[in-house]
């Protein structure tokens, strides 16, 4: 009788499947699995965590990449923009032929091939007044790497109000700037209450960027947001991390909760 018409066939093949997934799994995952911090506990907790990343652009592109590598097992893109020829300087997540296309649905596509084992969640939208409650609410962690300081607002308010840690970068020409904004504060209002309106607040596109600097901030917000998820190490809250890449110096910043902020001045008080 042919093994595939056998019930016990079938079983001892979907054994065999399963074993070979597995197998396959600790072999990708062989260096994370490696460390004490991590581990199969740790590296579950990846794959069971939900990150959103608002804005693929040059930030966004390795914030994802290394997220995907990793094994975080849902990311959200957020992204209202088009792959444009002037991104793949520093857009490392694109190709020539994804120019004309939706960042979000080209995003998709290359994550997924990078690896098939995580679900990848588009919202073409971007993020906006309208929509950004009910978005943010289906992740555990937000990654800020918006161009847009008006967004950047909405982003904050949100993860402040629902609880939310929410990873901030921001680049110009030669330098960056990453922090994490936890629950209960300090958060970007900490920093500078008003917000602005749409359209206001610098144009990043006025301003020229080397195209690694992005990768370095990125890279430091997927290792903030991975640090979140696996619960290790000291995250950058309460303090703002400057990166020089022309001197190639770092430099903090203590960031103090707000007394007059209305998400943090619980905590001022406490």
């Amino acid at each position: 009788m042919c093994m595939q018409a056998c019930p016990l066939g079938s079983l001892l093949a979907g054994i065999k499947r399963e074993e070979r997934h597995i197998n396959m799994e600790e072999t990708r995952y062989k260096r994370h699995l490696m460390l004490p911090d991590i581990g199969p506990e740790g590296q579950e907790r990846l794959r069971a965590g939900r990150v959103l990343v608002a804005g693929a652009g040059g930030l966004g592109s390795p914030v994802c990449m290394y997220l995907a590598a990793a094994g975080v097992g849902t990311i959200g893109i957020a992204d209202f923009d088009k792959a444009d020829i002037s991104n793949l300087q520093r857009q490392i997540l694109y190709r020539e032929e994804d120019v004309g296309e939706m960042k979000t649905e080209a995003a998709k596509r290359n994550l997924e091939k990078m690896n098939g084992e995580i679900c990848v969640r588009t919202f073409g939208e971007g993020l906006n007044q309208e929509n950004i409650r009910r978005i943010v609410s289906g992740f555990d962690v937000v990654v800020d790497a918006t161009d847009n300081f008006y967004v950047r607002y909405l982003i904050s308010d949100t993860c402040m109000e629902l609880g939310k840690p929410d990873v901030y970068g921001a680049i110009c020409e030669f330098e960056g700037q990453v922090t994490v904004f936890m629950p209960g504060g300090p958060c970007l209002r900490c920093l500078s209450p008003e917000t602005p309106g749409p359209g206001e607040g610098p144009n990043f596109g006025s301003f020229g960027v080397l195209g690694a600097v992005p990768g370095i901030i990125g890279s430091i917000q997927a290792a903030e947001a991975m640090k979140i998820l696996l619960g290790i190490g000291e995250t950058l809250a309460g303090r703002m991390l400057f990166v020089d890449v022309k001197t190639m110096r770092m430099e903090e910043m203590a960031i103090q909760a707000n007394p007059k902020c209305e998400w943090c001045k619980r905590t001022v008080m406490a």
